[in-house]
């Protein structure tokens, strides 16, 4: 894992869109996988500007996204398929139906989430995995207790979660869904490379333990200490409560730069 520490979350987002760039530049069908939510907005912003720039194409990629609510109408503001629509793929030039999403208003779910987790595994799996981290140390919407091997299911979503969501939902929790769909932490795991992204104090103790603690179901992030290519970026404030911030900073101002994320 590893840990880069950047004086804000704009040039976390600029690190993330340049390994982005990379994967895309030398292998411009990549499969990539999407998160919602505010901690990778930067990531998207500055892919949209690159795009635009003409420095890179998303014409060829196929996409994945981490989860969806259960129930929410289809022309919802909230369906995570509208919010990746309006946050990025709609802002680049990814081909029609080439970015997929569970199915939360099916009538068989345990069926959308097998057919899901089949559709990954049929494109190749995914290449890059875009994280957001929970105050609670969750990814996707793997809660504290989640199975470290589980697989793409069914969640309910934990009270501080759908406190944490209800500012996209006019600050009323009781509008923000009680269920979801979401990519297993084992599925998590099955992704070539996983760029996880993070800023602000309310962020620093689940990134200390996603770092620095022991790898457990009550911190689900903390499985991702198994993955053998991790990237975590952190602005100052996320990175406020890691123990070895001064060893951090040293390993990435030492490393080469032809080496990457």
């Amino acid at each position: 894992m590893e840990i880069v520490i950047c004086p804000n979350a704009t040039e976390a987002g600029r690190l993330g869109a340049n390994a982005i760039v990379a994967l895309l530049q030398r292998k411009p069908d990549a499969v990539l996988g999407l998160a919602t939510g505010s901690s990778p907005m930067a990531i998207y912003d500055e892919l949209v500007r690159r795009r635009q720039s003409g420095e890179v194409s998303f014409a060829q990629a196929r996409a994945f996204t981490l989860d969806e609510y259960v129930g929410l109408a289809s022309d919802h503001r909230e369906t995570y398929h509208n919010v990746i629509r309006r946050d990025f793929v709609d802002r680049v030039d990814f081909a029609p139906a080439a970015v997929h999403g569970p199915d939360g208003l099916a009538a068989d779910l345990p069926a959308v989430c097998h057919e899901y987790e089949e559709a990954i595994v049929t494109a190749g799996g995914v290449d890059l995995q875009i994280l957001g981290i929970g105050t609670d140390g969750h990814i996707g919407f793997n809660e504290p207790s989640s199975s470290l091997a589980s697989r793409t299911r069914i969640k309910t979503l934990a009270t501080q979660t759908r406190i944490d969501n209800a500012r996209f939902f006019g600050g009323d929790v009781d509008q923000v869904p009680t269920h979801c769909i979401t990519q297993g932490l084992g599925t998590i795991m099955d992704a070539r490379h996983v760029v996880l992204v993070a800023s602000g104090h309310g962020k620093a103790e689940a990134v200390h333990q996603l770092a620095e603690g022991p790898v457990s179901a009550m911190w689900p992030a903390t499985i991702l200490q198994h993955h053998p290519h991790v990237t975590v970026l952190l602005d100052e404030a996320a990175a406020g409560r890691l123990q070895l911030y001064g060893y951090y900073r040293e390993t990435y101002a030492a490393k080469p730069q032809w080496q990457g994320l």
